[in-house]
């Protein structure tokens, strides 16, 4: 049977230190049937250049840009307007995954029927050391396991688009990746594959937690914008979600030994 293709969304600002290793673990993948979209919300490096070599040497990368700085969500939605595939990946431009990674998500995904899947992961330090963090989830997420909670991680989702179809967001500037999980939940429940199959990149930047005050506004934007809940129902889901989060993070963020 011939393999379908996936197409890989990779939205993109400001990357170019981390975006070739990015590049590389798509390149290397055993699953070979893939395009790798990458949208640009108009980065003010040198990624441009950077990428440009695959741009010219491999037919399967694509690039595009948006017309102006316009945020994670915009640049998602624009990339999958012109995804092409069947199976819908994502993959951030400073994360990257092991070689399997499309083989056995995909293969878990046919041999079971499923149209949304997550898996595990491990944590990297921003110059690519490992930190010790596994990050697992529950077997399988409803559409209130996934209101209550984000459990899959942007690197880890695919979702079958024959099943779920075109996917857009409303624009939310943080969790983004989350409100679009909770527009695919409404179209398939999602599964854990119980295998780690990529690694997370944390950046400097993410190491302090902001506050409390901006995650309660960023939580709220997320039912009120994005799901365009009123206010009463935004603040109920908001709680919860908060809570589902710390839930997640006690019990199925693991520290091991490196």
């Amino acid at each position: 049977m011939k393999e379908q293709l996936v197409s890989i969304i990779t939205p993109t600002y400001n990357c170019a230190r981390f975006i070739v290793e990015t590049i590389q673990s798509v390149q290397a993948q055993t699953y070979q049937n893939w395009e790798m979209i990458i949208s640009d919300d108009c980065s003010t490096d040198n990624t441009r250049e950077v990428i440009a070599p695959f741009l010219e040497n491999d037919a399967r990368i694509k690039y595009i840009c948006n017309t102006q700085n316009s945020g994670a969500a915009i640049t998602r939605n624009n990339a999958l307007k012109v995804a092409k595939g069947r199976w819908i990946a994502f993959l951030d431009s400073d994360d990257v995954w092991l070689p399997e990674k499309l083989e056995r998500q995909i293969a878990f995904m046919e041999q079971h029927g499923y149209g949304f899947t997550y898996h595990e992961y491990t944590e990297i330090s921003e110059e690519g050391v490992a930190l010790g963090v596994y990050v697992s989830g529950k077997p399988k997420v409803g559409v209130f396991g996934m209101y209550t909670c984000c459990w899959p991680g942007c690197l880890s989702v695919m979702y079958d688009a024959d099943k779920v179809g075109l996917i857009q967001i409303n624009d939310v500037r943080k969790n983004n990746d989350t409100a679009m999980w909770l527009k695919v939940i409404k179209k398939a429940d999602c599964y854990l594959l119980k295998e780690n199959l990529a690694k997370y990149r944390r950046r400097k930047g993410s190491i302090t937690p902001p506050g409390l005050k901006d995650r309660i506004l960023w939580h709220y934007r997320l039912f009120r914008d994005a799901e365009r809940m009123n206010p009463v129902s935004a603040t109920c889901w908001m709680m919860m979600n908060m809570a589902g989060n710390l839930y997640k993070k006690l019990f199925y963020v693991k520290k091991y030994e490196i």
